[in-house]
């Protein structure tokens, strides 16, 4: 069992992979069989495992999120931080907070064109910290 912090620069909204910064991690705990879970450690940031092989289906994606979740609605209160920060959070509610992937022959089984993104919902490029659990 191991814990890895890793530290994501995002440059603003959009889905952004990490699939190769997970498997280096996999490859130096030297896990051969067992479980990856992945946290992001924000509210208004979240991960997800996504199509990585059409470009056109991650910005289908973040243009449908923006639609179902758009910035401006006066039904927001929470707007100190600027008009993309409620949504922010509503959109990581939405989306996924944590992944948990089972680890075989020292590989991630992930499908064919799955890959793992941060979904960043805030316009303002950000660091974001990641804890990736390893049990075997």
């Amino acid at each position: 069992m191991s814990v890895h912090q890793l530290t994501i620069q995002t440059p603003g909204k959009g889905l952004f992979q990490i699939t190769s910064e997970i498997e280096t991690l996999v490859r130096e705990a030297d896990l051969q069989e067992g479980l990856c879970t992945i946290m992001i450690r924000h509210t208004s940031a979240s991960l997800t495992i996504q199509e990585n092989a059409d470009p056109r289906a991650k910005r289908d994606l973040e243009a449908w999120l923006e639609r179902l979740v758009p910035e401006g609605d006066a039904i927001y209160t929470h707007t100190a931080e600027g008009p993309d920060d409620m949504p922010a959070h509503i959109k990581a509610i939405l989306t996924a907070t944590s992944l948990s992937i089972p680890v075989e022959s020292s590989r991630l089984t992930l499908g064919t064109w799955q890959g793992i993104y941060v979904w960043e919902h805030r316009r303002q490029s950000s660091l974001r910290k990641l804890v990736v659990h390893f049990c075997d």
